[in-house]
């Protein structure tokens, strides 16, 4: 009996021993991507070491760099390239994003962001006069937005928000921080939406580090874990978990309108067509009414700066011809290169998105009606026939669709 005991009390250690060394090794690779992804000392120091030599200005440096009273909490990071933190900035919360890499590329190899540019800050040159800057800014824009009637309308815009301390003059420091901003896909977009609901604020910016307003729940839905306990949960289960862990089904509705309406703030625009290229729910959150608000909208890109990239790319099938998640052109098999056109609309993709979002939980005496709307967006094709008249009746009834449920509950 004595010996059966040892025996399991070995098999015991053995395993206990076992389990430690495991969590131990998951734990390590874990805590190493973690420190990979969060790199926010770096990132200050790359930016503060500009502002102290003069380099960049802006509305953000003095309170980053020098009294201190911004500065990044947790870490949002999905990519090392892309620095993203919860922050405080005089008391007031903010979401801070900073760029780290060398280039940022789109996934068939080209380059969408140069960051190469961005980390130098090497343009505009001394003796740039404010009049040269507008031109390099107007020539930016033309290539990245297309030939817009409107865009010198956009670049007086952007001169007044790279004007951070409001002295009516920019700085070259300022020009310097601005010019490498709008390399960036999201600060342009954030400048042309700045009056739209459903679009963050920008509070402020020095050199290519940014802040915007913060969002009090960061992904559309499910709940926020500690990576540790993120990495034991099993997918299935943790796709049950984001199910009952989201809002009443009118809040829900109230959401999904939120995102209808951004399509459309995105879909021809003030200055062209922005295509969502990532509609995960990880980029979308809402605030304490239950209002939608954009938390990453660094894969939402102008429509001619992607199709200017894209086309006549190599290809050996469709699986070349994509950038982010979901925005696909496909290969012509004749010529072996991408075409341009993009063949899913944005409202197709954010439909796909909202399907088991809303359909979850959905009242029955609207159900089969939500399902059937939903299904009809999904299948829009931007090469269809009417396609912009289609586009535009499906979004409105799916958003009466939705009004009318929640217009007399209190969660709307």
């Amino acid at each position: 009996v004595s010996a059966r005991l040892s025996y399991v009390r070995v098999k015991y250690l053995f395993f206990s021993w076992l389990v430690v060394f495991v969590g131990s090794w998951i734990i390590y690779v874990q805590y190493s991507t973690y420190t990979e992804l969060c790199r926010g000392k770096d990132c200050k120091k790359i930016i503060c070491d500009k502002y102290k030599t003069g380099v960049i200005d802006g509305p953000a440096c003095n309170s980053l760099c020098v009294t201190e009273t911004l500065y990044l909490g947790k870490c949002l990071s999905t990519k090392p390239s892309n620095q993203m933190y919860l922050g405080i900035w005089d008391n007031l919360p903010g979401v801070v994003k900073c760029q780290m890499e060398q280039a940022l590329h789109l996934d068939f190899g080209t380059e969408l962001e140069p960051r190469k540019e961005i980390v130098l800050f090497d343009k505009p040159t001394r003796g740039t006069t404010v009049q040269k800057f507008k031109e390099m800014v107007y020539s930016l824009f033309k290539a990245k937005l297309g030939d817009q009637g409107n865009l010198s309308e956009l670049v007086n815009l952007i001169l007044t928000v790279a004007d951070g301390d409001r002295d009516g003059q920019v700085s070259l420091g300022e020009a310097k921080s601005a010019w490498a901003l709008l390399q960036l896909n999201e600060f342009l977009l954030m400048v042309i939406l700045q009056d739209k609901e459903h679009t963050p604020k920008l509070m402020g910016f020095c050199g290519d580090l940014y802040v915007m307003e913060s969002v009090e729940y960061t992904s559309l839905y499910g709940i926020s874990l500690p990576w540790v306990i993120e990495l034991l949960i099993p997918s299935g289960f943790r796709r049950s978990m984001d199910q009952l862990f989201t809002p009443s089904w009118p809040r829900k509705a109230k959401i999904a309108i939120g995102l209808l309406e951004f399509v459309e703030d995105v879909f021809h625009g003030p200055y062209g067509n922005f295509l969502m290229c990532d509609t995960s729910a990880k980029n979308l959150g809402y605030n304490e009414k239950y209002d939608l608000k954009m938390v990453d909208m660094r894969k939402i890109v102008p429509e001619t700066n992607l199709k200017e990239l894209i086309k006549d790319r190599h290809c050996e099938s469709d699986l070349d011809c994509v950038y982010g998640t979901d925005c696909r052109t496909s290969c012509d098999q004749s010529t072996m290169k991408c075409t341009s056109e993009v063949i899913q609309p944005n409202l197709a993709k954010a439909c796909q998105l909202l399907k088991d979002y809303l359909l979850h939980g959905a009242p029955s005496e609207i159900r089969e009606e939500l399902e059937k709307q939903l299904y009809s967006c999904i299948a829009l094709k931007v090469t269809a026939n009417q396609m912009e008249m289609e586009h535009s009746l499906i979004l409105n009834n799916l958003k009466t669709l939705l009004w009318k449920k929640i217009s007399y509950t209190n969660d709307s």
